[in-house]
This record gives structure tokens, C-alpha cells and sequence, in this order.
């Protein structure tokens, strides 16, 4: 199936409105509460190196267990690290992880429907988002809201770029993106509300509230609300999202630290998109199709959730050492009533376009458990760190669709007229699509090794389990174990000064795939082999990082399609595969994050490489080469120091594909390099109240957000903007 996609059912404005008004009635007696001074109460998140709220900085001195289980600081790791912190996302208005990504280092987001999209680092895909390191493994053609993933519940996102097969177990040497959430760590009732209104009618309400328990503040528990809703730059499109956060900490002793908390996401969407636009005219010339330009149906929706539950414990000895155990569950769900358009539409009569419905319901439900020790140890006069443990992770999907009565299938009249109105079908019951079952288990250890002074020596392994199973209506069943995967680690850190060192790093990740050679055997694994070096430094006290780095990557065994077909299967026909070399990316890195000077935060990146195959070939040629990521915000002093001022700048290089177009010759698809600038500005009334105003695309660039070999386009927001008003107390 080329494109099966889900869709949303877009909330009355209603709820909105009752939440913003109980909002702003709250404001004034929350204000009464406070102490008459303009001063906020303080809270013990503060300044704590295991969260970025309160820091007002857009990087951090705490440590990162993204790329290692170890806890090493920005500088000690010896990877390209990003780390977008809650200060940045408020300034920026990210409001969910699609935004966040499209402003990292490193990192592209190829929106080629309105509800699914492609995240890429160095050339490869992501198909893996950690959530307080515990990876989530989406397919991503069955979208379940994965791009949708509200901020609301994170303090800060990390994203480690290359292999990263230690703590993620299976999938591809892109990145390892890890939500990590909120915490209930005030010791004092404390909060914080916010109202957005926006372009398309857009609006978004969110209330964050922590508080202590019991009287010994033992006990403490926090809760966030968010509800937005709006219309779109594309006609008919619409989407609501509803987000409940809630977790708690406990102090069992004055060493041991039990967490638990549940999240759910809804997120409703009317008249998504499934495909895009066609590039091309059946006459053979390209099209230009205003942004507002939709294939969807007035009926179409895709309706999706997601709900996390969980707990952990974790215990400090005397010596320091750390022994932990955690639990999480989560379950995806998504509906939708589709209708895919294809074709070439001719420039006279707007005939020539076909159009095919479709509905389908998924489920994915994952249950994860882990334990890990970690601490110093003393070794020949010099102490050392060591981490050890277990992971078990069950991964069910599980995908059903329905007919289409009385034919899925019909001919659109004029596409160049279509306003969305097409008879939706009636559906008959659910069947069976298709289903899987992927379970990981896996041992790990790490150490990091101080030599001398200034050198550290850091090596760990990561021995994999891997079993999945399954089958789909179009496809024979698969059965593929995997016992014993080993993925070392292996890095090298060393001090040029206080603030500055030098670093190596080698490891891998491996990817099963469904593909077997003319013996019917599966090919074995993809093994993706990261070598990456650089530079690294923090200065100012920690309040600035910056790196500079050179890496390649090696992709080992991926399938390729032969002429063969296999034999003998009994089932359906199916394309024999060989093993080849896959592709190599080799390029280079530039960040710098942090404050400059007092009151003036930057966050810049710069990523060239290059992407080719076993032949010299390019390799997804529709993944930018060329990548910059610039944000930057002053606040002014004196008589203004109420005022921030801020902007940006995202660029990326040209890209292109070759497709057939309707007169049957190949023909190159490209998109010349481009820039998005951004900027904000928000004035504090006084320590609780600010309004802030953002505005995206400034210059309103024209721009794909995805084209493809089904000759499809898709475009990306115009210029737009945002207001929002944040109270604290």
C-alpha cells in the first residue's frame, strides 16, 4: 500500500473558549495570592542540572543519557548532542515535536501530507522517538499522531545525531531523539497558564500546576493541561489537540525516589491530505498550485491517540552507587476515512485525476521494562564510572481497514475546480490488514575509564535479543529472530584544557529487514557503523557549549531488489534480494548553544555531508545536504529591560528527484536552497505576566515541504503568526 494514512476530527471551538475564559477569570485571584512584591516564590527546579526550566539558557551544564547510560555532560560525550531546552521552546512557540525538529541541528522534516511527515539526520531516516530514554519504534506509513507530539508535557528534547544502538537497540545510524518529561519537583505550589491566538483562527490554552502533598513535601505532584484548536492555510483542513499530563514523586527515604504519571493525547484533524498535489499537467508542463490547494474530501478525518503510563524507582546508596527500575506502557490508536487523488490533471479541463477511499483503524501497544545500576568505582588510584542493565521491550501492531461500497475507486470531473466535494462512501466492517510483533531484549554495559587526567577512555556493549512476526494482506508472513546482536561503543575523550577537549567515538546499530535472498533466506541486518570526531567546548561557566565535528557513516546490508523471483513459497510472489554495501554519508558539524553575553541567548548549527551508494550514486537526493539552524534573542537593559527581542534563520541546500512525467520522459524535480526567517519579540510586565509575539516564514517564501516519484508536491505554511500572553505565579 503506498500511502495509508490516518485523519482527525476537528473539535468544536467551544471547549476552547470555556477554558480560555476560566483562564483568564483565575488570573486575577492567582495574582491576589501572591506576595505584593514583584518577586517569584522560589521553586526547587531552579537551577537543577536534571531540568532546563527555570535555567532561562539554551543549553545545559546536566548531564545527557541519550547517547550512553552513563551521565556525562555535553562536553564529556563524545557525540554531536543537541539539547532543546524549555527556555528555546517558549521562545520559539514550539508547540509540538515537528517544530522542534525542523529547528535542530542537523536535522530535516520532509512533510509530504498534512499529518505525516519524514524526520532525516545525515541522509537517514528516524524512526525512533525515546521518551525519558525509553524508545518508541513507530511504522511510520501507519501514522498514529507520532508528528503531532505536543511539548506540552516535556522539559526539554535531546537529540544525539549518528548511531545510536547502545540505548535504542534496533534501527537506523540517523539520531536518537529523546522526550524527556516534566517533573513534580517544587516543594511550593507554583504554576504557569498560557492563551494563544493565531493565524487561521488558531488558538491554544495550557495550565501547568505543581504542587506538594503532604505537609513534609515528601510527596509532590504536578499536572498539565493543554486544549488548541484551528483552521489551516489549506482549505477545509482543521485540527484539535487535547493534551493531559500528570505525574508524581515520592520520597520513600531520604535516598530512594519513586515516580509514577500518566499522559494522553487526542488529536482530531477534518480534511487531511493523503498524498499531495500533482507536479504535473497532462499537457507536461509543471504546475503552480496555490498553498491553500487540497486533494482532501470534506468528509475526510483521522482521528488519533496516545496514552503512556508510567513508573520507576530509583535507590542511592551511600557509595554513591545508583540502582533504578522503571515500567512504561503505551498504546496508539488511529482512525481515519481517506481519499487518495492521483494522476495528471489537464491545464483546459482539470480532467485526468482519479480518486481512491479508504479507511483504517491501528492500534500499537508497547510495554517496556528496565533496571540499571550505575556508579563510581576506584581503579589503580583513579575512579572510574560503570553502568549496567536490562531491557525488555513488546512492541504489538495491529492494522485493520474497510470497504470502500459500493467502489473505492472514481474519476474526479475537474480537479482545477475541486472544492473538497466528492460522495464519501459508505464503509463496510472491519477485516484484517495486517499485524506484528516485535520484542527486544537486551543486556548493556558501559564504563568510562579516567587513563589520566585528561584523557577518558569510554567503552560499553549492548547484547540484543531481537524477535519479529507478522504478516499483511499483500505480503507473505515473516518470522525473523535474531539472538545475540552485539552493539559496541567505543569513545575517547581528552582535555586540551578546563574548557575545551578533543574526541573520537566509534559504534554501530543494526535494522532487521523483511526481505529475503533466492534461498529464502532473510538478509541479514543493516549495520549502520558511525565514525565520528571533533572538537568540543564550554565556556562561561558552562553557560556556553560549542562543538565542531567531522563523521561518517556506513550502511552495511541493505536489500536490494533482483529479477529473481523466489520459488516454492506457496504463498504470494515475492522479489528475491541481495545483500549490498547501502550508502555512506561523510560531512561535517557546527554548533554553538548557549549565552553569549548576559540576557543574549543563540542557538547555531551548520551540517554539510554528502550520501552515496555501493555505485557513487546520490542516496535520497530529497534530503537536504546543506542544513543551517540559526535562533537568537537579546534582552535589552535599562529603561527596556521588559523587552526581548529575537530571530532566525532556517536554511537548507537544493534538492531534487527524477520522476516520469505524463509524456513519459524522465524529468529531474528540484527545489533550489531556501530561507525561512523567523522573529519574536515579548515584553514582561513584571516577573509573572509577558505577551510575546511570534512570527514565522517572515518573508513569506513560496516552498515544498516534500515532493516525490508519485510526481506529488506538498506546500508549507505562508507567513503566519502567533500571540500569546504567559502568567506565572
Amino acid at each position: 500500500m503506498k500511502r495509508e494514512i490516518k485523519s482527525f476530527r476537528a473539535g468544536a471551538p467551544g471547549p476552547l473558549r470555556l477554558l480560555a475564559l476560566a483562564i483568564s477569570m483565575a488570573i486575577p485571584a492567582l495574582a491576589g495570592a501572591q506576595d505584593a512584591g514583584n518577586t517569584l516564590s522560589e521553586v526547587r527546579v531552579t537551577g537543577s542540572t536534571e531540568t532546563t526550566e527555570g535555567s532561562g539558557s539554551y543549553t545545559t551544564s546536566g548531564p545527557s543519557r541519550t547517547a550512553t547510560p552513563l551521565g556525562l555532560t555535553l562536553r564529556e560525550t563524545p557525540q554531536s548532542v543537541t539539547v532543546i531546552t524549555q527556555q528555546r521552546i517558549e521562545d520559539q512557540n514550539l508547540q509540538n515535536i515537528t517544530e522542534v525538529l525542523a529547528n535542530t541541528t542537523g536535522i530535516s522534516v520532509n512533510q509530504y501530507e498534512t499529518s505525516r511527515a519524514q524526520f532525516t539526520a545525515r541522509g537517514f531516516d528516524i524512526n525512533t522517538l525515546m521518551i525519558d530514554g525509553v524508545p518508541t519504534t513507530w511504522q511510520q506509513p501507519w501514522s498514529s499522531g507520532e508528528i503531532f507530539t505536543s511539548t506540552a508535557m516535556y522539559d526539554r528534547i535531546e537529540v544525539v545525531r549518528g548511531a545510536t544502538g547502545l540505548t535504542t537497540g534496533a534501527g537506523d545510524p540517523s539520531a536518537a531523539v529523546n522526550l524527556v518529561r516534566k517533573r513534580a519537583t517544587s516543594t511550593v505550589f507554583t504554576g504557569s497558564v498560557e492563551l494563544d491566538g493565531g493565524s487561521w483562527s488558531t488558538g491554544r490554552a495550557m495550565v501547568d500546576l505543581s504542587t506538594p502533598v503532604n505537609e513534609a513535601k515528601t510527596l509532590r505532584a504536578r499536572v498539565v493541561g493543554e486544549y488548541s484548536d484551528g483552521n489551516s492555510y489549506i482549505r477545509g483542513l482543521s485540527k484539535s489537540n487535547g493534551t493531559l499530563f500528570a505525574t508524581f514523586e515520592a520520597d520513600l527515604g531520604p535516598s530512594t525516589l519513586l515516580t509514577a504519571g500518566l499522559g494522553r493525547q487526542q488529536v482530531d484533524s477534518k480534511g487531511p491530505m493523503w498524498g499531495g498535489l500533482p507536479v504535473w499537467y497532462s499537457e507536461g508542463f509543471r504546475t503552480n498550485w496555490d498553498r491553500s490547494k487540497s486533494t482532501a474530501a470534506d468528509w475526510t478525518r483521522w482521528d488519533t491517540s496516545l496514552d503512556t503510563y508510567f513508573a520507576s524507582v530509583a535507590h542511592r546508596f551511600d557509595n554513591n552507587w545508583k540502582l533504578s527500575a522503571s515500567y512504561n506502557h503505551g498504546e496508539r490508536k488511529a482512525d481515519s476515512h481517506l481519499l487518495y487523488l492521483s494522476g495528471a490533471p489537464s491545464f483546459l479541463t482539470g480532467q485526468g485525476m482519479f480518486a481512491f477511499a479508504a479507511s483504517y483503524d491501528v492500534t500499537t501497544k508497547q510495554d517496556d521494562f528496565a533496571v540499571q545500576t550505575s556508579g563510581p568505582v576506584q581503579l589503580f588510584g583513579r575512579e572510574h564510572e560503570l553502568a549496567f542493565g536490562y531491557t525488555s521491550s513488546t512492541q504489538k501492531f495491529n492494522a485493520q481497514d474497510r470497504a470502500a461500497l459500493p467502489t473505492s475507486f472514481g474519476i474526479v470531473p475537474n480537479f482545477n475546480l475541486w472544492n473538497g466535494t466528492y460522495p464519501e462512501p459508505v464503509w463496510g466492517p472491519l477485516a484484517h490488514y495486517g499485524s506484528s510483533e516485535t520484542k527486544q531484549d537486551a543486556v548493556y554495559g558501559a564504563a568510562r575509564f579516567s587513563i589520566s587526567d585528561p584523557l577518558k577512555l569510554i567503552v560499553g556493549a549492548r547484547v540484543t535479543d531481537y524477535q519479529r512476526s507478522g504478516d499483511e494482506r499483500f505480503s507473505n508472513p515473516f518470522d525473523q529472530k535474531y539472538n545475540g546482536e552485539v552493539t559496541p561503543y567505543l569513545g575517547v575523550v581528552y582535555d586540551l584544557t578546563k574548557q575545551m577537549s578533543l574526541y573520537a567515538s566509534y559504534t554501530d546499530i543494526f535494522q532487521p529487514q523483511i526481505a529475503r535472498d533466492i534461498n529464502r533466506n532473510y538478509i541479514e541486518p543493516i549495520k549502520g557503523e558511525s565514525l565520528e570526531t571533533g572538537i568540543k567546548g564550554a565556556f562561561l561557566d558552562g553557560q556556553l557549549n560549542a562543538s565542531a565535528a567531522i563523521f561518517q557513516i556506513k550502511q552495511k546490508n541493505l536489500a536490494v531488489a533482483t529479477t529473481e523471483t523466489i520459488p516454492g513459497l506457496g504463498g504470494l510472489p515475492e522479489t528475491a534480494y541481495r545483500a549490498s554495501d547501502g550508502a555512506t554519508s561523510e560531512g561535517f558539524e557546527l554548533e554553538a548553544t548557549g549565552e553569549l553575553a548576559r540576557g543574549w541567548n543563540i542557538s547555531a548549527g551548520y551540517t554539510q555531508f554528502r550520501l552515496k551508494d555501493e555505485a557513487g550514486r546520490d542516496v535520497n537526493s530529497i534530503y537536504p545536504r546543506k542544513l543551517l539552524r540559526l535562533f537568537t534573542t537579546y534582552r535589552l537593559q535599562g529603561a527596556l529591560s521588559g523587552l526581548t527581542l529575537g530571530g532566525g534563520v532556517n536554511w537548507q541546500g537544493s534538492t531534487y528527484t527524477d520522476a516520469i512525467n505524463p509524456l513519459g520522459f524522465v524529468e529531474r524535480i528540484d527545489q533550489g536552497a531556501y530561507a525561512l526567517v523567523s522573529v519574536m519579540a515579548r515584553y514582561d510586565f513584571n516577573p509573572r505576566l509577558s505577551l510575546q509575539l511570534n512570527v514565522n516564514n517572515l518573508l513569506d517564501k513560496k516552498y515544498y515541504g516534500m515532493f516525490d516519484a508519485y510526481s506529488q508536491i506538498t506546500y508549507l505554511p505562508p507567513r503566519n503568526a502567533t500571540l500569546t500572553m504567559r502568567y506565572r505565579f
